[in-house]
């Protein structure tokens, strides 16, 4: 599976297993989880490949004083990382489907999409089991436009303020006493086996996920044709249509950081079922639509969501936040 808008070259044959596959990954605790996790399964299809992991410290693992959308985005988690792709450094990176920017340069391919983890949001407190326990004036934290105009919506009478850091960070920050209650991505608490932590996921319906989240994605260069073909036992098709109409749908009302907004899709019934939402960051207005469509073509139905949302409101939204 390629990336819509730059799909690489099709995979010819290849003859030959991999002898070395360099992985570029940042070095937090939950991307090296990613990177090592990739690794080993490079190495059981291919036990005589030597796969080795390429750690790198990126811009967004530096700035943490400053919310995300303000400092130029999902991108900065994959600058230095697609660097070490195009000098040679590395030959594959992987990400977190929900850090990937929705288009990426001409250079660059999605190759694979692998299985989802639980894609939901989830509510972690030392206090508090749900979102309804939380009284008036209690603090919670998170580091996400989608989910902060989503509990604005929802609860006013809560406090959201920003929250950035690595996973462990937020945690630390949530046992100080900093905040009552965080709401973090469920799949990368459970794949750092901290499930123990989550007090309740958030529903679709109370909280959409980010296109792509809780999937992880193999970027390589889009003429390595050699790569391609070697990461494609890795993808997933079902997880890839899903994440494919998610993409699509908030590509075409200019998702990035600056505007909040949420795509989902599942499959049901042997079609695909995608939902989406854009709002103003404060919750005042929150234009929703859901769609069900062919699986065979996850981006036309994603185009198609994003044109429905546009017309019940959605570009005086985007409009104001200059997307």
């Amino acid at each position: 599976m390629h990336s819509a808008q730059n799909p690489a070259p099709h995979p010819s044959p290849v003859s030959s297993v991999p002898e070395r596959i360099v992985i570029a990954t940042r070095e937090s605790r939950l991307a090296l989880w990613q990177a090592e996790h990739a690794r080993d399964l490079l190495r059981r299809l291919y036990p005589g490949c030597r796969v080795e992991l390429l750690g790198m410290t990126t811009r967004g693992d530096q700035i943490l004083d400053r919310p995300l959308a303000k400092v130029g985005g999902k991108g900065l988690f994959v600058k230095e990382l697609e660097a070490a792709l195009q000098d040679g450094r590395a030959d594959i990176a992987v990400h977190s489907m929900k850090d990937v920017p929705m288009v990426l340069a001409p250079e660059f391919a999605l190759v694979a999409i692998g299985p989802r983890e639980v894609p939901f949001d989830a509510l972690v407190s030392n206090k508090y089991s749900s979102l309804a326990e939380l009284p008036p004036g209690a603090v919670i934290g998170t580091s996400s436009q989608r989910r902060e105009a989503q509990l604005r919506a929802d609860h006013p009478e809560l406090k959201v303020t920003s929250l950035r850091g690595n996973l462990d960070t937020r945690l630390r920050k949530l046992d100080a006493g900093e905040y009552d209650a965080i709401i973090l991505a469920a799949a990368g608490l459970t794949r750092l086996g901290l499930g123990e932590r989550i007090r309740a996921l958030l529903p679709a319906e109370l909280s959409l996920p980010s296109a792509g989240q809780g999937a992880l994605g193999f970027e390589a260069l889009a003429g390595r044709a050699d790569l391609a073909a070697w990461l494609a036992p890795l993808n997933d098709p079902a997880t890839a249509a899903c994440v494919r109409a998610e993409r699509a749908a908030s590509r075409a009302l200019g998702g990035s950081c600056e505007v909040p907004l949420g795509t989902y899709a599942v499959i049901r019934g042997g079609n695909l079922w995608l939902r989406g939402f854009v709002a103003m960051p404060d919750g005042t207005r929150i234009i929703r639509a859901e769609l069900e469509g062919a699986l065979a073509d996850p981006e036309a139905l994603g185009l198609e969501l994003a044109g429905l949302l546009r017309a019940r409101g959605a570009d005086e939204i985007l409009a104001s936040l200059g997307g």
